[in-house]
Parts: C-alpha cells; structure tokens; sequence
C-alpha cells in the first residue's frame, strides 16, 4: 500500500515577504532617528488613500482601532446617544461588533448571502428602527458586499455608512473601490492580511471634518494643530505662539493608537507592488477552482458577484448541507475535513463565526444563532485556507492532492 504523502513545512494561512526594499526603508527610518509620525507614515497614508479613491488616510496601529475611531467620529459628528444602534452582518470578526459596544452602542445583527457571505441587503430594512444611525458594511475574505442597495438604503433612511475593510484590500465593486462608498472606510494591515506592517491599519474618508476628527482621536484626542513634532517647525512668530498654547490641548476623549515610522516603511514598500500581490492570489484562488470543483456536490466554492473584484485574502469553503446532495451519507463533515487537513500540514480557520460566541450569548440571549439561519450554516460548515503570493505550485498541487484523498474516501 502507497504511504499516504506528508509534507514536512506547514502551509498557512497566511505568510509574509520582508522584501530587499522593506529592509532598506525601515533601516532608512532608523537611521533618521524618527520613529514617531512623520514623513513613512504620512507618504503610507497618502499612497494607501488614493489607491482606494478616497481624500484622506489615517494611520493607526490596528484595523480595530481604526474602527474603533470611525464609530467615535461618527457619533461625535451625528450627536448620536448611548445605545442607538449600528446595523452589522452576523458574520465578521469580533472585533466588527467589539467597537460598537465600546463605544456604548447596540449591534443589531442581519443575516447574510449564503454565496458571499456579506451582510444580505434584502435583510436589512426589517431591521432598521428609529434609533438606527448607521450600517457597518463588512467586506469579507476578499469579496466587497453588494454594495448599490445598500448605499440606497442608507440615503433612503439617513444611516452612515461604516466600511470594515480589513479584509479587502484594492479591490472594486461596479469600478470603485471598497473603503471609497460610505462616510469611513478602516483596513488592517496586520500579519498575515494582504498588507502587511505587522501591526497596523487606516481609516479612509474622503469629508475634511470626519478626518480632522479621527486623526484627534487617534492621538489621544489632541487639538489638531499639534500632532507631528514637525508641526512647531519654521512656523511665523504668530503660529508658534499659538501652537505652544494649543500644543498640550485635549478636546475630546481620545485613544494611544498610532504607529511607528519603521511600520509605516513597511507599508509603503508594499505600495508598489501590491497588483503583483493582488495579481498572484487571483491566480492561486483560479488554481484551487479549477482543482476542486470536481467536488462541488459536497464544497461551495468561492463566487464572485458579477462587477465585482475578488482579492482573495483567503479561500472561503462552505460544505453543503444534505438537501444539496443525492444521499445523507456523502455529507462531508467540516470537522473531519479540517482536521485532515491540518494533520496533513494545511492550515485552516473557521469563517469567522459571530453570533455563536460565548459573550454575545451572554449579552443577546442564547438563542441568538438561531435567528440567523445562513450564518448558522457558515458557522457549522465554513472555512478558509491560504490563498497567499507565497504559495507555489508545488504547495498549490499538494493541497488540491490532499482535497482528492479525502473526498475519494467518501465519494
């Protein structure tokens, strides 16, 4: 009997590429002596905003708390009062839902496409009440939301819009660029995502008065005449008097979230290949297409909405339900899969399972999965696999191998 193939290095999720240019910014950053904001971050910023259409760039040291800062803005900016509500998808990760409740809101939750795996549109009017302020769009594993009904139901209503982006990077719906449609957009930069500056993210907006807001409330809630220390610089006598005055000024409750020069000469390196990036994962995610869809009666493999791009920070993979199938008895179970999978040195994690989380049961009742079929589904049935520039051919070949032996055991 053939001994079953084992590779001895783990394929992950995700992976990181410290390139001969990342080095030398980073060494740059260091030998200015500059670690605080300065000319790395203010050139990431820029670059990263107009990339995604949008005016300005804020950059902070999490994609949560870049979130964390856009839903303080935004209640700053529309006088909204403790426990008004955000609409959010009933998968996301934790940290979607985290923000809001600190800052003393209520997360309502909707359903999502069963094929996307973003909030459903059509499931959010029956949600909105009258203390609704805002929908938290969560773009997912890659893939933007639909987002057309969605801005007509905000302007229909009034409601802000919140993109949370950290998943998808330099990808476009209809021609636009997530980030670039509500009044924020946050991205994470963190290891593993499709920039990566180890810690690090940005909150988008293309309104003067929600950027003036989130870069205060990103430094503690300064007085924004004062945030780089290159600020107090060659200013007239009149200007310096003023900044000294105002320069130690706090006008609002704000928050330690910046970042470093040397993470910020990481992202900017990363500027000028990112189509190579995004380029390669398109190509690995048609591979694994291609390789597995000869086992769609028991995966659902990704679908891309028509006028939209796919960036493919990850592979989603949803195994179907029995109605989906001739027998019971071929369902393949996501646990044994997974679990094959691993053992076999590819590493996989579940789809972001919300709504099933031990303190959201806590806080909604323990019900509360129940109220949300689809994700439900995606919770017992999804996972994702890496889709990253570092995978080659040979890692490429070996996972849709692995994906043949277990299948072939059941088929």
């Amino acid at each position: 009997m053939k001994k079953a193939e084992k590779i001895d290095f783990q394929i992950g999720v995700g992976a990181v590429n410290i390139s001969e240019k990342a080095k030398k910014l980073v060494n740059q950053a260091l030998n200015n002596n500059r670690l605080s904001y300065g000319k790395f971050s203010q050139e990431f910023e820029s670059k990263f905003a107009a990339l995604h259409q949008c005016k300005f760039g804020i950059v902070c040291n999490s994609g949560t708390s870049a979130l964390e800062i856009a839903v303080a803005a935004l209640k700053e900016l529309g006088a909204w009062k403790d426990g008004d509500e955000i609409i959010v998808p009933a998968i996301t990760f934790v940290a979607s839902v985290n923000v809001i409740l600190q800052n003393n809101l209520t997360p309502v939750f909707v359903d999502v496409d069963k094929y996307i795996y973003n909030i459903d549109p059509k499931k959010i009017e029956e949600c909105i009440t009258p203390k609704t302020k805002a929908i938290m769009v969560v773009h997912l594993f890659g893939h933007p939301a639909d987002m057309n009904p969605i801005m007509k139901i905000a302007s229909k209503y009034n409601l802000r819009i919140i993109e949370d982006s950290c998943e998808t990077v330099f990808a476009k719906y209809q021609g636009r660029s997530v980030g670039s449609f509500g009044d924020i957009g946050c991205f994470s930069t963190y290891a593993c995502h499709i920039v990566v500056t180890g810690v690090g993210g940005l909150a988008l907006t293309n309104s003067d008065e929600a950027a003036v807001v989130l870069r205060s409330l990103a430094n503690h809630g300064r007085d924004n005449i004062y945030i780089s220390i290159d600020d107090d610089k060659n200013k007239s006598k009149e200007s310096l008097k003023m900044i000294m005055k105002r320069r130690f000024s706090f006008i609002r409750k704000g928050y330690s979230y910046r970042i470093t020069e040397l993470e910020a000469a990481l992202g900017v390196a990363q500027m000028d290949n990112i189509a190579t990036n995004i380029d390669k994962r398109r190509k690995n995610a048609d591979f694994l297409i291609n390789n597995l869809k000869k086992w769609e009666k028991f995966i659902q493999l990704p679908t891309i909405l028509k006028g939209t791009e796919h960036s493919f920070m990850m592979f989603p993979i949803v195994i179907k339900q029995p109605q989906f199938l001739g027998k019971p008895q071929q369902l393949a179970n996501r646990d044994e899969l997974t679990f094959f999978l691993e053992e076999n040195n590819i590493e996989t994690r579940l789809m972001l399972p919300l709504v099933n989380q031990p303190y959201l049961k806590k806080l909604f009742g323990a019900g509360l999965e129940e109220r949300y079929p689809i994700a439900k589904h995606i919770n017992n049935n999804g996972f994702y696999i890496g889709c990253h520039p570092e995978l080659g051919e040979k890692e490429l070949q070996y996972i849709a191998r692995k994906f043949d032996e277990f299948f072939n055991r059941i088929k």
